[in-house]
């Protein structure tokens, strides 16, 4: 066997057995899904009261045309 191909996997073995596999942090945790839901809740909260005039005047508009009004 070729002493490169020798040096070359042992020190392939060595950094392998060396090197912890890592943990992988996957998904959220209860913290990131309450900021999540936190900024969500003030963004719908946000765009309904600023949407609410229009809409009621939407509404209104619509059922004038109605027939039975």
């Amino acid at each position: 066997m070729d002493p490169f191909l020798k040096l070359f996997a042992f020190a392939h073995a060595y950094t392998a057995a060396a090197v912890e596999p890592r943990k992988r942090d996957e998904g959220q945790t209860m913290a990131e899904y309450s900021v999540a839901l936190t900024i969500i809740t003030i963004a719908v909260i946000t765009a309904i009261s600023l949407l609410s005039g229009k809409v009621v005047d939407t509404i209104s508009a619509v059922a004038d045309v109605l027939p039975g009004s």
